[in-house]
Parts: C-alpha cells; structure tokens; sequence
C-alpha cells in the first residue's frame, strides 16, 4: 500500500539538536512542511555524506518554511557522540532522531528487519501531516539534497496551485501544466 495522501502515524522519539536532546512527535511535524529523512545508521559511510549533504543545504529548506528530521535506530545519545567527533556531522542544525525500538521506522516501511536499519527513505510530509513524497534507495546510493529541494519546491507549488501539475525536471519560476482534456495526446 502506498503512503502518498497517507497522514503519519503517531510516535515520541528523543532527539538530538543544537546541543540538546528534545521530544519529537508527530505533532511537531505538523503545520510546516517537513522532511523525515532516514538512514542506517550512525557512524558509518554513506550516511555522513548524505547527512552533510542535507546540513550543508539546510539554510535553503528553512527558506521554504521546511524543518528536517533525520531518523536512525540508534539513540539520540549516539547522535550527540556522532556529532561531537565527526566534521561532517557538527554541521547539521537539524534535529537527528533516535528510534533504538524501530517504531517510527516501521511506521513509515523502512525497517530492514533483519539488520535492525532502516532503509534510506525520504518522505515529504505538508502541513496537515500528509505524505506527498516517498523515496527509497538501496543501501550504497545516496540521495541529493538539492534534488530533495526540487521535489520539495514542486510539491509546495502543487499544494498551492491545486489546478497545476509540475512536469518532469521542473524548476522553480519554469512553466508548469494544467491538465485537461485539451492536453489528452498533445505532451
């Protein structure tokens, strides 16, 4: 069953941010656009460079009103020691979730049962808690942020143009479609 128009289940988690560990529910998704970006885990050796990737474009996600959470199975007091030792990790200003039960890692379908992982899923959730897009790569292909930023930027778009569709490798500003059965056979 596909999560698209899905609402996020409910969760608690402890996380890591800024020099703090916080609660996260699936109340402090809503209301903003989000971005739930799940790894493996901490560590390890895509995952920073995804996790940079993201910190290093984060001023840009914030600029569209996003919030991202990232989300292992490890602890937020894993997070914290990743982030006190490694370069790449001391970049990120986003909040980092722990989930040691997998609970919200199931939730959204991305527990690798066997490992105890998650998958490398990302999923684009609006305001009213909805799921708008989902992505999931084998473990050795990481994603990219800006990628992830156009995707986000045309599901706004879509969301605030509900007669408009965004066509393949949209940008922001380029022209968009409104279908209808004048466009049947004419793309």
């Amino acid at each position: 069953m596909s999560l698209i128009n899905t609402e996020i289940k409910p969760f608690k988690a402890q996380a890591f941010k800024n020099g703090q560990f916080l609660e996260v529910t699936e109340a402090s998704l809503k209301g903003k656009w989000s971005v739930v970006f799940f790894y493996p885990a901490d560590f390890t050796f895509v995952c920073p460079t995804e996790l940079e990737d993201l910190a290093d474009n984060y001023a840009e996600f914030q600029k569209l009103g996003v919030e991202i959470y990232s989300v292992s199975t490890d602890t937020h007091f894993s997070h914290k020691a990743w982030h006190d030792t490694s370069d790449a990790i001391k970049k990120i200003q986003y909040t980092m979730v722990g989930d040691p039960t997998g609970a919200i890692t199931r939730n959204f379908g991305v527990m690798i049962e066997e490992a105890g992982l998650a998958d490398r899923g990302t999923f684009v959730i609006d305001p009213e808690g909805k799921i708008q897009i989902v992505e999931v790569n084998a473990g050795g292909i990481g994603r990219d942020a800006s990628e992830l930023l156009r995707k986000v930027k045309a599901a706004q778009y879509v969301a605030a143009h509900p007669n408009e569709v965004c066509p393949a490798k949209w940008k922001e500003g380029e022209k968009t479609l409104a279908p209808s059965l004048d466009l049947v056979g004419k793309i």
